[in-house]
């Protein structure tokens, strides 16, 4: 006759064996979500996390750009082009805090949702266009890279999804891809220059470039 912690033994074996199945199948999800260069959010992955995240009115969508990218792999080989990802991949998501999230769309293109506790995404997004610049420490000192960002905030849109965020602040960045200086009256708002760090080998020269934020 079975006693009854025999049968809970075997009540609790079969349970305990689909947990560790359903654990392994969520690890396997979530690195199927994980781009495996950078570690970074699939746009899939990103997509979840971020559609949660814009249910706060602080949250601002950025979406971040390498400069001529084909050229930095035709110049100085892939391996470059990788570590110039990954470093680009790490700044974002240390910017993006622990509150925010960071993601690989694809190729040279990142995204973000980060949370403005202060109402100053301007000026952070200004911090962040420098540090995206940064040579990276195997760099190539004749390689000079850029980083082009466009950002809006999701409290100035409240009828768009992810989507339609993205979209606005793709349109930003490709506004600043076309005004490398200076600040300019546009369509989508007012297009705000700030001055990005680039260094020219040991130099330590520095170039202009706009950081642009779409706002209502």
């Amino acid at each position: 006759m079975s006693t009854p912690a025999t049968v809970l033994l075997s009540a609790l074996a079969p349970a305990a064996g689909w947990a560790v199945h359903a654990w392994r199948l969520w690890a396997r999800l979530d690195t199927a979500r994980r781009d495996p260069l950078t570690g970074l959010w699939t746009r899939d992955g990103f997509t979840r996390r971020a559609t949660a995240l814009l249910k706060d009115p602080r949250a601002v969508v950025v979406l971040a750009d390498v400069d001529r990218f084909k050229q930095i792999n035709d110049t100085f080989g892939h391996a470059a082009g990788d570590a110039l990802l990954k470093a680009t991949a790490d700044r974002l998501t240390h910017h993006a805090g622990s509150s925010g999230v960071a993601g690989r769309l694809g190729g040279d293109e990142f995204a973000a949702v980060v949370i403005d506790s202060h109402g100053t995404a301007g000026d952070l997004l200004a911090v962040l266009h420098g540090v995206l610049a940064r040579p990276v420490d195997s760099q190539d000192p004749a390689m000079r890279t850029t980083v082009s960002l466009g950002w809006v905030r999701a409290a100035d849109f409240p009828g768009d999804d992810l989507s339609g965020l993205l979209r606005r602040a793709d349109e930003a960045m490709y506004a600043a891809k076309q005004a490398r200086a200076g600040m300019r009256r546009a369509g989508l708002g007012w297009l705000f220059a700030t001055v990005i760090g680039r260094r020219a080998g040991r130099t330590g020269a520095r170039t202009d470039a706009p950081v642009v934020g779409v706002g209502a």
